[in-house]
């Protein structure tokens, strides 16, 4: 059970990495040579298995679905990083772990074969809580974020016109301060003050 479990995880830390090399930013041109190139790793992948027989065909063919689903979904993230398509990649991601080691617990039988599933099960169940999770905190903290673009951008308004009734209560001040001086003048000297 260990064993399928490092391998599992050791699918998905290389599927991550291999989807990993695509732009961040991408033109729609680009994103549909990309798409072409998955698809044509993918029938690759599938052809490959071909020479192979019983479960470790299946095996190997669920691994080339894997990885496509998962450079798919990721590809789609880069290309529209919303929180749900970044979702949908985490998802791909355990649904292709899942598929995986569903294949590998075929090998074994009676009891241990249940709970190999049931424990790919489980790490499916808590692999889609945890990108359920990631998106529902993404949405939160680009809520908290526009709210706190908004609440900068109203302090940022209120400081200036504190600033500028500040400024014309100085000004107001310095010209009574100054109109008191030139009370104590006679004449033209206070006409000119």
């Amino acid at each position: 059970m260990k064993n399928l479990n490092i391998k599992a995880i050791a699918l998905s830390v290389s599927l991550a990495f291999s989807a990993g090399a695509l732009a961040q930013t991408m033109s729609k041109n680009d994103y549909k040579v990309s798409r072409d190139r998955i698809s044509a790793e993918y029938k690759s992948a599938k052809a490959a298995c071909g020479s192979m027989s019983g479960n470790l065909k299946d095996i190997c063919v669920e691994e080339a679905k894997g990885k496509q689903m998962i450079v798919k979904s990721e590809l789609e993230a880069q290309y529209k990083p919303t929180a749900k398509n970044h979702f949908k990649a985490n998802v791909a991601k355990a649904e292709a772990v899942y598929g995986v080691a569903k294949e590998r617990c075929d090998d074994l039988a009676g009891n241990a074969k249940d709970v190999c599933v049931k424990e790919a099960k489980a790490a499916l169940v808590t692999a889609k809580a945890d990108a359920k999770v990631q998106m529902e905190s993404w949405d939160a903290n680009a809520k908290v974020n526009q709210k706190t673009a908004d609440a900068r951008r109203n302090a940022k308004g209120d400081i200036a016109k504190a600033r500028e009734e500040a400024a014309e209560d100085k000004s107001d001040a310095h010209y009574k301060v100054a109109k008191e001086k030139c009370d104590v003048l006679a004449g033209s000297a206070q006409d000119r003050c």
